[in-house]
């Protein structure tokens, strides 16, 4: 019996966030019969309360610098410069709302059936879907499971005062003082916006520094820069218990300090979003790492329920989900053979201030891989800022295998680090040497101009 005489949908989706949509138009395109549902918002994480707003607020923060920096270059400004959240805030869902819309019509013009209602999976080839019209169940020769994650607080003392990243865009007020709790990328770069919008901001970390699988000197570099633009950052410390008094919140730190702040962030991690999604009923069993063990075919531990994304192993990340979906459809719909990612040389930001890019191995990683390494790196004041007084520095590194001479890591810390490590990240994906870097033109005068003219190796 065919699939399409066995099975109401191909392919079913659960999740209509980068990766589940992704997935969904291209295996329609292949021709293949598919539903989507989603009982949250269309686009996921990313457009709706990650990514996109997120970078939405960097740029509204980065006008507190832009303003100081314009006198230098004889623009005279009132002062100081007011700033309404309200108007940020509401300019921010209608550009989501907007970009909702393009979902749901790049989802129809693709034939793709979508369902506004909350999805568990039932049997291997099931799919429960709840609404408020009751309980429907559609049939799928394979499922796929793309719900993301999902923020994680740890429990103390008045833990349900703290707000997450799902909640931080939409506050009613602005906070004039922000605390946030945590070390990774969501947290330095809650720390930089809030900080950048004009709050005395505070990043508690119970670590000695954050950041935590990024390049050493990245770390120390950032630290140092998001400490001379105003953030206190208190390393070595967490938050014992947090309660609220007269309209403010009294967080009590483990170091004996105590904070009055008008909100705060827990920034500390996401955990894979399977909550009511039913794979516990099928046998599939989350790993260590609180993932969803796939192969190399996107396959869990029943072959026809898939997964990607955020759910399984690796960098949670929206373009990764992007290729891993279509990996995925190349795979089941085109017949293709798997070509696993190679994780190593995906370039990332970090969206703090100055903003971090990087891609490939950090040195440390470096040294443990390979015999010999050669270090370059160079830190300096951008040329803008000779004018604008301002005291931030940049730093710019390339890790190479001394052996093959191959660039095999390149790091940024400094005004769109992001924007100028997605070149760099072609040159560290194809194997591209440090000759090969040294024989390209610089564009002057650039600040990226010093990924190609560094000639001398700070260390081995």
């Amino acid at each position: 019996m065919s699939a399409e005489a066995a099975y109401d949908f191909d392919l079913f989706v659960i999740g209509a966030g980068s990766g589940g949509v992704r997935a969904a138009r291209m295996a329609a395109a292949a021709g293949a019969r598919v539903a989507i549902a989603e009982d949250r918002y269309l686009g996921g994480t990313c457009v709706n309360v990650g990514c996109v707003p997120k970078k939405l607020y960097s740029y509204a923060a980065h006008f507190h610098d832009s303003f100081d920096d314009a006198a230098g270059f004889g623009w005279q400004l009132p002062s100081p410069a007011t700033f309404d959240w309200p108007t940020l805030r509401d300019n921010k869902t209608s550009e989501i709302k907007r970009l909702n819309g393009i979902y749901q019509r790049m989802l129809e013009g693709a034939g793709v059936t979508l369902f506004n209602a909350r999805a568990r999976v039932t049997d291997p080839h099931t799919v429960t879907l709840s609404n408020a019209e009751g309980d429907v169940s559609i049939s799928a020769d394979k499922i796929l499971l793309a719900t993301g994650g999902w923020p994680w607080v740890p429990e103390f003392p008045g833990s349900d005062l703290a707000l997450t990243s799902n909640q931080i865009f939409d506050l009613e007020t602005f906070p004039e003082r922000f605390l946030v709790l945590g070390g990774g990328y969501i947290a330095v770069e809650f720390a930089s916006i809030f900080n950048g919008l004009g709050s005395e901001t505070h990043l508690i970390y119970r670590g000695d520094l954050f950041l935590k699988g990024f390049d050493q000197e990245v770390r120390e570099f950032t630290r140092d820069e998001m400490a001379k633009k105003g953030v206190k950052l208190h390393f070595a410390a967490n938050i014992a218990r947090i309660e609220q008094s007269n309209g403010a919140l009294q967080v009590a730190l483990t170091t004996g300090e105590t904070l009055e702040v008008d909100a705060v962030l827990a920034a500390t991690g996401r955990q894979a979003n399977v909550t009511g999604l039913g794979v516990e009923s099928l046998g599939i069993a989350l790993n260590g790492d609180g993932k969803l063990p796939v192969n190399e075919r996107y396959e869990t531990t029943v072959p026809s329920i898939l997964a990607l994304g955020d759910l399984i192993e690796g960098p949670e990340l929206t373009p990764v989900a992007l290729a891993e979906a279509m990996q995925l459809v190349d795979i089941h719909f085109h017949q293709k053979a798997p070509r696993p990612l190679n994780y190593d040389t995906i370039p990332t930001a970090v969206f703090c201030h100055p903003n971090i890019g990087t891609v490939g191995l950090s040195e440390e990683a470096a040294r443990e891989k390979f015999d010999k390494i050669r270090v370059y790196r160079t830190d300096f004041r951008a040329m803008k800022h000779t004018l604008s007084g301002s005291q931030e520095r940049m730093l710019m590194k390339l890790i190479v295998d001394d052996a093959s001479d191959v660039v095999v890591g390149a790091h940024m810390v400094g005004e769109e680090a992001g924007e100028l490590i997605q070149g760099i990240a072609i040159a560290v994906r194809a194997g591209l040497t440090k000759e090969d870097f040294d024989l390209t033109v610089g564009i002057h005068p650039t600040g990226a101009e010093e990924f190609v003219t560094m000639r001398t190796p700070s260390r081995y």
